[in-house]
């Protein structure tokens, strides 16, 4: 049975996010997602604080179908070493030195990474952006 891993702030679920999880899925059993604790957020991109709780955005994740289980998380180099699985999955453009840091964890600890392009023409960022326009 294989585990599948993605993080992310799951902020304003949208079609790229189902569609992040539905790829995630397939590539092994059983799904887990963690979704960064709000207060992280806010400490790391204050200019763009999350706008649902970490409750909600943990509750919408799960009740996601391709998604089994969920767990909070702060530092994604952390995380990685406290849930167990078999397949990290991250975003093409998650490369910040955390992410960086977490891949040469689970590289070093015989898991699989796999990069998954974003969904084009949609993102958290930009439906914000939008609702602050109308």
């Amino acid at each position: 049975m294989k585990t599948v891993f993605t993080v992310g702030v799951f902020d304003l679920i949208h079609f790229g996010h189902v569609e992040l999880f539905r790829k995630a899925r397939a590539l092994g059993d059983r799904l887990v997602v963690a979704v960064q604790d709000s207060a992280t957020v806010a400490k790391y991109k204050p200019e763009s604080p999350a706008v649902n709780s970490t409750e909600m955005r943990m509750y919408m994740v799960k009740a996601i179908r391709y998604v089994d289980d969920v767990v909070v998380y702060e530092d994604v180099d952390r995380i990685v070493e406290e849930v167990p699985f078999d397949i990290f999955v991250a975003g093409g453009d998650q490369s910040h030195e955390g992410f960086r840091r977490a891949v040469a964890w689970c590289e070093a600890h015989g898991k699989q990474v796999v990069r998954l392009p974003r969904t084009e023409g949609v993102s958290s960022t930009h439906l914000k952006d939008l609702i602050r326009s109308l």
